[in-house]
């Protein structure tokens, strides 16, 4: 849902392009916006439904996506960056960011299919180089931590595929007989029994990929629905199953490593990502009350909410609404900026000045900038809806 102009969203009742609408009339977006990102939407909101895992990827800063777009606009169609952010609808498991050194270290001396496959003198060398240190913020330790992970997954990246299907055969076998003994019985992070698990259900989609192994290398997460994550440019990542609601920068830029019959540039991606490492939670955003809707009685006493998911970038922010009662009612401020209304659960009205329209589970809005937006429950069936939206002055203390 936006402006991105392989697939923009249209007009249900015209059939016009989001696009077309929007660069007709720039009040739509705002001028400020359009001064910053031109005359289009700076952010893409999306449904993903997952049942099958999408690729390993990661998605470049804006320097480098104009370098790539520049060299291969075949494979890298936009010149923008894409950082991007997750909230769970339904229970959600994914891949997100470095684990913990130590984690990895422990997985190196635990499998060997996973050692044998980087090589041996090159995981003792990361063994090495990161004992002792694993957790150390000294800079120059970080420093050092870092080329020592960017060696060990280059030395993975680069394995030849044979390498690759033949370790896998070992570690499926291995996954399959110790169980919850597998890699050690686990690590902090994750079960032994839990690894074992995700690497018998990853082969049984994508057989004897690279990216059973680079698991191996990444955080495990598991959100619940209403939990969230924000992905940074240059991060690693991939979502395994579940409903999520998606945001990002307008851009389709993506560099691939595993899990994927598409094109895939090691090189690019060894050299772009950032190696940072951390635990999950790291990754994980903490949503807060949104300070610029008015909840109605009928709202506020059946304990509805409305809130801020607010990531470190100007692109976009997401508010989640949940009206739990007949009636109950959010009127949203107006913003110095575009917004996009999905609704995900329940049926309820949706109003803009005089007009007013139905809005339940998959209908999509557009409201233009400066437009007070009032969300209204007409069942008794909880009403969801996510608001996701651009504004970089005005009221939104995040944004300004």
């Amino acid at each position: 849902m936006g402006t991105h102009p392989s697939l923009p969203s249209r007009d249900v009742a015209t059939q016009r392009t989001l696009l077309d609408l929007v660069q007709e009339n720039q009040a739509l977006v705002s001028p400020e916006i359009v001064k910053l990102y031109g005359q289009k939407l700076p952010f893409l909101l999306k449904v993903l439904s997952i049942r099958k895992a999408l690729s390993i990827q990661a998605h470049p800063d804006k320097k480098l996506a104009e370098q790539l777009h520049a060299k291969d606009s075949k494979n890298y169609p936009d010149d923008n960056h894409k950082p991007e952010m997750a909230i769970a609808v339904t229970p959600f498991d994914g891949l997100c960011g470095f684990r913990p050194l130590a984690e990895i270290s422990h997985f190196l001396s635990t499998i060997p299919s996973f050692r044998a496959l980087v090589g041996d003198s090159v995981a003792a060398k990361f063994e090495s180089a990161v004992k002792g240190n694993e957790t150390s913020e000294v800079e120059a330790d970080v420093k050092k931590n870092k080329a020592a992970l960017r060696d060990v997954f280059s030395s993975l990246a680069n394995a030849s595929q044979d390498a690759v299907a033949s370790a896998a055969k070992e570690l499926l076998a291995s996954a399959k007989q110790e169980g919850d003994r597998f890699a050690g019985g686990g690590c902090q992070s994750n079960t032994g029994k839990e690894l074992a698990e995700l690497v018998e259900r990853l082969d049984g989609q994508f057989p004897g990929d690279i990216g059973l192994f680079m698991l191996l290398f990444l955080n495990f997460v598991k959100l619940e629905p209403g939990e969230g994550m924000f992905l940074q440019a240059n991060v690693p990542h991939a979502y395994l199953s579940g409903d999520i609601i998606e945001c990002m920068a307008s851009s389709d830029n993506v560099v691939r490593a595993g899990f994927t019959p598409k094109f895939r540039d090691a090189p690019t991606l060894i050299s772009m990502l950032t190696y940072s490492y951390a635990p999950i939670e790291a990754q994980k955003m903490s949503p807060s009350d949104y300070p610029y809707a008015t909840l109605s009685a009928a709202a506020y006493s059946s304990s509805s909410s409305c809130l801020l998911y607010d990531p470190p970038i100007d692109e976009f922010s997401v508010v989640k609404v949940d009206l739990k009662k007949e009636n109950a009612k959010a009127t949203f401020d107006a913003l110095q900026g575009p917004s996009i209304i999905i609704c995900t659960q329940g049926e309820g009205k949706i109003s803009v000045g005089p007009k007013t329209e139905v809005i339940k589970e998959g209908y999509v809005f557009f409201v233009g900038a400066t437009a007070e937006v009032v969300l209204e429950s007409t069942s008794g069936e909880p009403f969801v809806a996510f608001k996701a939206f651009c504004e970089l002055s005005g009221t939104e203390g995040g944004k300004l």
